[in-house]
C-alpha cells in the first residue's frame, strides 16, 4: 500500500472560500491556511485565489491584474491601454521570492476607468468595453494575458501548489469579504500561469473541481458571442458563460444554475405549471450552454458566491456555517482549518445552487 502523499487523488483539484454575510473582512492568510490539509489534491501546476473587497481605495476603477512575457510586451500593451482609459495606478504586484515559485512572468496591475470617448465609439456600455478589451488583449497581443479584470476585486494565480502561491503573492496582506482557492491537479490541459485557477472576466471568477466533456459544444456557442477561450483549460468557458447568462442574458443565479446542471428532461416532465415550463424553456433555448461531466464550482461575484454541483454530485463538496459565515470546500477538513467550530455542515445536492449573499450595503 502506497503512504500518504503518493496516491493519485482521482477526484482532485482542491476548491475552498469563504464570505461573510455581514461584509467584514478577512485575511487573505485564512484562505490559504485552508488549502494545507488539500495539498494531495494538487500536484503543483497551479494554485490560485480570487478576493473580493481587497480595492477599497480603488474600488470606483477597474483592477487589470497582467502576466507579460517580458517588458517590451508590458510597454506595448501599456501605450494600447492609454488609448481605451485613464490609468490611475501603474504597479507591480508585490511577490515575494520562494523557492517552490519558479519562471514568473512579469506581474503587473493597473487601476483604469474607460476613457467616454473611447466607449462611445464602440457604442457599448462600460462592462462590455471592459470585456472587449480583456479578450482583444488575451488573443492578439501574444506574451500579454489579462487574468483578472473586475472592480474592487482581484485574482492571483501561479504554476505552484495552492499553499506556496498564498505566500508568493503576499495575501496576508490583503483583506477581503470573500475569497475563492483553487489546488489544480491537470489531467489533459498543460500546466501553465495563465491556466491556474480562478477564471475571471470582470467581477465572475470560477474555480472548478473536474472535467468538462461538452466543452467544445459550450466553447462553439459562447464564441459566436464574441468571446474566445485561449487560456488551454476547459473552466475558462464556465466563466464565460456564467458572464453570457447572467450579465447578458440578465438571468437570476438560480436559472443560470438550471442552464449548466439542468435537471433531466425526465424530472423536468414529472413537474407541473409554471416550473415545468420555465425549465423546459431553460434547457431549449440554452441546450448548448448545458456542462456535461462532473464537476464542482464556486463562482464569486460582487457581493456573493455561489457553490453548484453537476446533476449526478460526482465531486465533493461540503458547505459549513458559523456566525455571520459559510464555508464552502471539497473536504471538511479544509472547513475546519478556517473555523474549528463551524456548524451546520452539509454536502449540497447535485445541481442544487448554494447562493450566498452579503447584507446589502455592507461592502
Amino acid at each position: 500500500m502506497k503512504p500518504e502523499g503518493q496516491v493519485r487523488i482521482p477526484s482532485g483539484c482542491a476548491i475552498a472560500a469563504v464570505i461573510s454575510r455581514e461584509g467584514n473582512r478577512m485575511s487573505g492568510k485564512m484562505i490559504g491556511e485552508a488549502m494545507k490539509p488539500m495539498h494531495d489534491r494538487s500536484n503543483g501546476l497551479g494554485g490560485g485565489f480570487a478576493g473580493y473587497g481587497i480595492y477599497p481605495e480603488y474600488r470606483d476603477f477597474y483592477a487589470l491584474h497582467f502576466f507579460y512575457n517580458e517588458r517590451a510586451t508590458r510597454k506595448n500593451c501599456e501605450a494600447f491601454l492609454k488609448e481605451r482609459f485613464e490609468i490611475v495606478q501603474s504597479e507591480i504586484i508585490p511577490t515575494r521570492k520562494i523557492g517552490a515559485i519558479t519562471d514568473e512572468p512579469i506581474i503587473w496591475r493597473y487601476f483604469v476607468a474607460p476613457l467616454r470617448s473611447a466607449q462611445a465609439s464602440m457604442q457599448v456600455d462600460e462592462k462590455e468595453f471592459v470585456a472587449r478589451t480583456v479578450m482583444k488583449i488575451n488573443t492578439q497581443m501574444p506574451g500579454a494575458y489579462v487574468f483578472s479584470s473586475g472592480k474592487n476585486m482581484g485574482a492571483f494565480k501561479a504554476v505552484g501548489f495552492p499553499e506556496d502561491v498564498c505566500e508568493f503573492y503576499r495575501l496576508e496582506e490583503y483583506e477581503g469579504y470573500s475569497w475563492t482557492a483553487h489546488g489544480r491537479y491537470p489531467t489533459n490541459t498543460p500546466g501553465w500561469w495563465g491556466g491556474a485557477h480562478p477564471f475571471t472576466l470582470l467581477d465572475y471568477s470560477v474555480v472548478h473541481n473536474g472535467e468538462i466533456s461538452s466543452y467544445d459544444a459550450n466553447r462553439r456557442f459562447i464564441e459566436m458571442f464574441g468571446y474566445k477561450c485561449c487560456l488551454q483549460t476547459d473552466t475558462e468557458v464556465i466563466t464565460y458563460i456564467m458572464d453570457y447568462l447572467l450579465r447578458i442574458q440578465k438571468l437570476t443565479l438560480e436559472e443560470a444554475a438550471n442552464v449548466i446542471a439542468a435537471p433531466f428532461w425526465s424530472t423536468i416532465g414529472k413537474m407541473s405549471g409554471e416550473q415545468r415550463q420555465k425549465l423546459s424553456y431553460l434547457r431549449t433555448v440554452f441546450s448548448s450552454l448545458l456542462i456535461t461531466g462532473p464537476f464542482s464550482i464556486v463562482l464569486g461575484y460582487e457581493g456573493g458566491l455561489m457553490a453548484l454541483n453537476d446533476r449526478l454530485k460526482l465531486r465533493s463538496m461540503v458547505v459549513g456555517e458559523k456566525d455571520d459565515k459559510v464555508f464552502i470546500a471539497s473536504e471538511e477538513a479544509a472547513i475546519r482549518v478556517m473555523e474549528p467550530d463551524a456548524e451546520h455542515i452539509w454536502a449540497p445536492a447535485g445541481g442544487e445552487p448554494v447562493i450566498v449573499n452579503v447584507k446589502e450595503g455592507a461592502f
